[in-house]
């Protein structure tokens, strides 16, 4: 049932095509789109997660780390200002407390609702920023009575996402940067994961949604990438992969209303959706993963995630934004 301030807007969720680490080429996309959205009466826009850099281990990420009143979190507020609408996405944010967080900024015509930090980092994800702090609880702040929410990727995998929020947010706001497995690793090793992987994505917001009781815009990116993978040994330590699409608008039932599949490339969705919380007879589970991740996945959470945090530590946590990284720091993990 849904609650007393439930409201119905049109809500539009952006999917780039990004070039890892050009915040310029990024930013100027993000704009174009959402200009685009708007004139196509959005007033809630869900940009992804990382939608100024993209991912992947490349120690050169490290320059287009930022403040948060640096050049992505003044888009967000001179956007949301300028053309009076919700706006909200993530970026690698160096914090006054120390180190550095994946944040998530929300402006509602140019007032910040609130901040979020992703609560964990994923694989090579560790090298650039820690996880955010206990007291967190992903709930953002109000718009005109709605209680604003937000999460981003493997949030949506874990249990404890839908614990802080179920019943306490009328929307989420989120985004992902979720790869593939190795494109260029043997088809035999990699195909029936992959298409696993590739569903996991949609099936975890559609059920996060779910036991929340609440709707998900959700924003995600189609790019192509090329990395090393840390502490592997040759040829599995090159890794080409894709982002997984999936732009997407969910109702408070878990049902998909507007999609964007990843071959559908760069773009935008919209739909009519109603904000606000519903009851739920949805259970949590009682574990820590809301759905089994592959077992690559698996794997490089604890052995990629282990080399490069201790990058992080190293040369990341302490130095300034602009720093200075060279050969033997590339090689570092």
């Amino acid at each position: 049932m849904q609650n007393n301030k439930s409201k119905t807007i049109v809500a539009a969720a952006i999917q780039l095509n990004t070039r890892i680490g050009d915040n310029e080429h990024n930013l100027k996309a993000s704009e174009r789109l959402a200009n685009e959205a708007v004139k196509a009466g959005a007033t809630w826009i869900a940009l992804p997660e990382f939608f100024n850099t993209g991912m992947c281990w490349d120690p050169e990420l490290v320059h287009a780390i930022e403040y948060d009143d640096d050049q992505t979190a003044s888009f967000l507020q001179k956007f949301s200002q300028k053309k009076g609408v919700v706006v909200g996405g993530s970026f690698m944010c160096r914090v006054p407390e120390g180190g550095v967080r994946n944040r998530y900024l929300c402006f509602d015509s140019g007032k910040l609702v609130g901040k979020h930090d992703k609560d964990l980092p994923t694989m090579w994800e560790n090298a650039f920023y820690e996880g955010g702090d206990k007291s967190d609880t992903g709930i953002l702040g109000d718009v005109d009575g709605q209680r604003v929410g937000s999460a981003m990727c493997w949030e949506f995998i874990r249990t404890q996402t839908a614990k802080r929020m179920k019943g306490k947010v009328d929307v989420v706001m989120g985004g992902s940067y979720w790869w593939s497995m190795p494109t260029n690793w043997p088809k035999w090793m990699v195909e029936k994961t992959e298409s696993y992987n590739r569903d996991n994505l949609l099936r975890c917001i559609q059920k996060t949604a779910l036991l929340i009781g609440a709707p998900v815009i959700h924003g995600s990116h189609c790019n192509t990438f090329a990395c090393k993978m840390p502490g592997i040994p040759y040829p599995f330590n090159e890794f080409n992969g894709e982002i997984q699409g999936h732009a997407m608008i969910v109702d408070a039932q878990g049902k998909i209303l507007a999609h964007r599949d990843k071959r559908e490339g760069e773009g935008f969705v919209t739909a009519e959706v109603t904000l606000g919380s519903v009851e739920t007879t949805a259970v949590i589970p009682d574990r820590f993963w809301l759905r089994d991740r592959t077992l690559l996945a698996a794997f490089s959470w604890h052995h990629t995630g282990f080399l490069t945090r201790l990058w992080y530590r190293q040369h990341v946590k302490f130095r300034d934004t602009n720093m200075h990284v060279d050969s033997a720091a590339k090689n570092n993990a």
